[in-house]
Formats: C-alpha cells, structure tokens, sequence
C-alpha cells in the first residue's frame, strides 16, 4: 500500500471514530514510519490543510477531471504534492486549460477512494476530527515525546508540521532548535468565556482584571530600530502600521516580544466599531494616506531585554509589561478577589465602549497556543464566533445578494461544524455586496436557493438567548440572532465549539 493509500485509510479510519484516544493510536501508527518529507507534506493532509495554500481550483473543475480512476494504488505522497505544487504555479494565458489538463491527471492516478479524498482536501471539507490538538498528541504519542514538549515547539514554530519532522527524525535533542526568537512569532494563549465577573473569580480567586477591547490582536517584536509586527495568524503586517512601529520603536528596552490589541478610536477616544479597525488593519494600500489611525494597547510581555517571560506567572509578566511602557499603552487593569469591584471595573469598561474584561490567574504561564483556563473573558452581549456553511439568495430589495447565512459551531469531536440557525440581520448593503462576492468564491455546490461554501469565513453573531430545537443536528438553535460583524483576523478552527453553546445553555436554564 503506497503512503497515500494508507494516509486516506487513516483518514477515514479517524473520521468514522469518535474516541480521542482511538484517533491518536491510528495517526501515531501512520506517522512513526514516515521520512522527513513525507511527514512534512502528510501533516498538512491529515488536518485538511494544503502546504502550498489555497489551488485555484473549483468544484465543478474537479468534478469534471474525475474522467476515470486508477484500479490500483500506486500514488505516492510526494508525487501528489509536487502536483499540488505545479497547479499552484500555473499562471498567466492558457493557465486554465493547463490547470484543466494537469487535474485530469492527478486524478487519473488516483484510485477512486482517493480521488474522493483528494477532493475534499482541495476543496477544503475535508473534515475528519484531526485538528491540531490532536495532531500535537499523534506526533507525541509517534515519537514517544511528552505532549506538552512537542505542544510548546509548535507554538515557538508556528506550525506543527516541522516539529512532527523533527521529533520523528530526531527525538527530544531535536526540539531544542524551536525556542523563542525576535521576529518568529509565536502563537496566541486564547481565553475561555465566562458568564459574569462571579464565575470568572471564583474560578479564578484574585486575578488581574483588565478591559477587553475590540481590536485586532497584534504581537509585536523589537530589536533595537527593528519593529516586526504579526496577526494572531502570524502573518508579518508591519508595513500597514506604521503608528504601532513607531510607537513601539520609541520605548526605552531595547528588545521587546508584546501581545496586545491595535484599536481604531474617536477623537474622544471611544473605540470606533471593530469592523473600522479591521478595515483599516487590513488594508492593502499605503497607510500613510488612511483616514484612520490605529492605537496599540499592551497586555502581556513575552520578552525583555534578554529575559524570556513565557513561563513566569502573569502577575511577573504585568510587572514586566509595565517596566518595559508608558502607561498610555498599557490595557487599564486592577488585581482584585473582590467581585464587587471586578463588576465596577468591568461596568467602567462597557462605559467606555470596549466590549467587557479579561480575568487572568495571577500564577498562570503563557500557554502559546492554547485556550488556556487561566484566562477568561467575560463580555457584555451574549456572542459566538461561528463559521458560515451556506447562505440563502435575498428577497425583494436584497434579491441578487446571498443574505440568509447558516451558521455553524465547531464540533471538537468530529472535526466538522454543527448548524445552530439563520440569520439575515445585522447586515448593511456594503456588507451584503461583500459576503456575497467572498462566499461565490467559496462555493462548493449550489441549487436555486442555497450555496454551500467551503467552512472558513468567521463571523461574530449577538443573540438574545439559545433554546432547544430539533430541526438542527445539535439540538439547539439561536434565538434572534443578528450579525455582529466578520472576523478576518480567525480562522474556522478558532470559532467557538459545540460544547461551549451547550454549556452556555445549561447556565441559561439552571
């Protein structure tokens, strides 16, 4: 059996279970005997993703380039990639009918079982339950590594797939490369929700309570006069913010690794609303001529001037953070165990237009890259970040927009999205006009009504309240929910899962 022969059985294998533990046996098993390479372009397939990125290649173009199938599997994995490879390079006149003729070929020397899964994997629906999380625990388990050494690499790297490449070849000794440095980033802690300020404390007892704005998460790196800043993504965006580098640029310590937010604020110094600032921070064009100015506030150091803070407690991080900036770019903070002044605090920074606070332990490290407990948010609407899976055209003065969005939770166990509802408000013509241009370039099938779309734009929906429901899968359905606003800055693995709505409706109902 050929490496891609045996990378679809195990993909099948780890979609068909729903046991975490029975996952990690099957992709260990098929990662332990792979070579460097074949590691490094196997990671990317078991967790839906491409190395090359995004082929400009459509469903209906696949679908017409499955002429036939191979009776045997012959096809190997590195033979697959340096196709992807050329499909990604195919440019300019004539790139169609190139593309057309090279796609017939990849699936001509496929077997039939993989040119379904090839399929999906160019499309982006391959959904199978391998996220990273369990990705980091099959590499561990494979190269017999304790996970949290191989989780921490990933997060200095970025990327798991060179860390699996380096753990499998090399072991523990070879992890040693992947540590903290100036201008690599370095992935996010993320925080979990909590209801009110009551839960957050006491899960939390004293804690450092600061507001929670409304930006784009930046991180941002110094060394000396050279200012690096990067998205949550970890994409470099230096060149679209020059008022974060300079400000950056004129503190005093001389080597810096920050993580705060960057904010589009009124003249009053009220946030302007978050689709200003993401319109702003992601703008393509010269920044210098933009309309709108971009603030920067601080709430963790990661490093300072030779000291790498990862593993201190927050309280030490903040200290840090402090030491290292004006107060003028510090997010405003108090450490309190008392929920009546958490509640003051958190009420101060509704007050000022920022959508609630962060709890934060004061003892808890760094997690790079996790949901870490020791972070918590607690914000003033109910909201989810949920992925769109298909959008309805409109009606009467929206007829020639897709409009009616279905909205979709990120289920853990599975690796798919599980429908909570609909909703077509909240949604101005502009944003209609753009959703309907972005989900046209995601489709995956349509009929007269519904297009179906690739699970990857990320939108924030307000909603009043969840309840019981039998028409979706989950159980459970929004009540009134409207559009808050897309998240270009997350990816559909970062949209909130299943079991935190069916959390969140259990307290609704106790």
């Amino acid at each position: 059996m050929t490496r891609l022969a045996e990378l679809v059985r195990v993909s099948n294998q780890v979609a068909a279970t729903a046991s975490r533990n029975a996952k990690i046996r099957s992709l260990a098993d098929f990662l332990r005997p792979l070579e460097r390479d074949e590691i490094e372009i196997a990671l990317p397939y078991l967790s839906g993703d491409i190395r090359q990125g995004k082929l400009a290649a459509g469903y209906a173009a696949l679908q017409s380039a499955r002429a036939g199938a191979a009776h045997a599997a012959t096809f190997e994995l590195r033979a697959v990639d340096a196709m992807f490879q050329q499909l990604k390079t195919i440019k300019g006149k004539g790139a169609a009918t190139q593309r057309s003729a090279l796609l017939r070929e990849l699936f001509r020397r496929a077997t039939a079982d993989e040119q379904d899964f090839l399929v999906r994997l160019i499309v982006g629906e391959l959904r199978q339950g391998a996220l990273e999380g369990i990705m980091v625990e099959a590499v561990a388990a494979a190269a017999s590594l304790p996970p949290a050494d191989v989780r921490r690499a990933v997060a200095f790297a970025g990327a798991i797939a060179p860390v699996a490449a380096a753990a499998l070849s090399g072991g523990a000794s070879a992890l040693a490369q992947f540590s903290l440095q100036l201008m690599q980033p370095v992935l996010p802690m993320l925080a979990q929700p909590a209801e009110d300020m009551k839960e957050a404390l006491a899960a939390l007892g004293t804690a450092l309570v600061e507001w929670k704005l409304d930006g784009a998460r930046v991180q941002v790196h110094k060394s000396g006069d050279d200012v690096r800043v990067y998205t949550r993504n970890l994409n470099d965006v230096t060149v679209r913010v020059p008022e974060i580098v300079a400000a950056v640029r004129s503190v005093s310590s001389a080597k810096l690794i920050l993580d705060g937010e960057a904010i589009a604020l009124r003249s009053d110094g009220r946030p302007r609303p978050f689709p200003v600032t993401m319109s702003r921070f992601g703008s393509q064009q010269d920044p210098r001529g933009a309309q709108v100015a971009l603030s920067v506030f601080f709430f963790d150091c990661l490093y300072r001037d030779g000291t790498t803070l990862f593993d201190h407690p927050t309280r030490e991080r903040r200290d840090a953070l402090s030491a290292a900036l004006p107060k003028t770019m510090v997010t405003p903070a108090v450490i309190t165990a008392d929920a009546r002044e958490a509640e003051r605090f958190y009420q101060e920074a509704l007050a000022a237009g920022h959508e609630g606070v962060m709890a934060k332990a004061l003892d808890a490290p760094y997690e790079a890259g996790r949901r870490g407990a020791g972070w918590l948010k607690v914000k003033r609407a109910r909201t989810l970040d949920l992925v769109v899976l298909a959008a309805e055209w409109g009606h009467g003065r929206r007829r020639g927009w897709l409009s009616n969005l279905h909205l979709g939770a990120r289920d853990p166990a599975s690796g798919g999205f599980v429908m909570l509802g609909k909703t077509f408000k909240g949604m101005t013509d502009a944003l209609l006009a753009w959703q309907t241009e972005e989900l046209q370039k995601r489709a995956v099938s349509r009929d007269e009504w519904v297009v179906h779309v690739r699970p990857e734009l990320v939108v924030e929906i307000a909603f009043n309240d969840l309840q019981e429901s039998s028409q979706y899968p989950g159980g459970l359905a929004l009540r009134f929910a409207r559009v808050k606003g897309y998240r270009p800055d997350k990816r559909a693995e970062e949209a909130d899962t299943i079991d935190t709505v069916r959390r969140i409706h259990r307290e609704s109902i106790a």
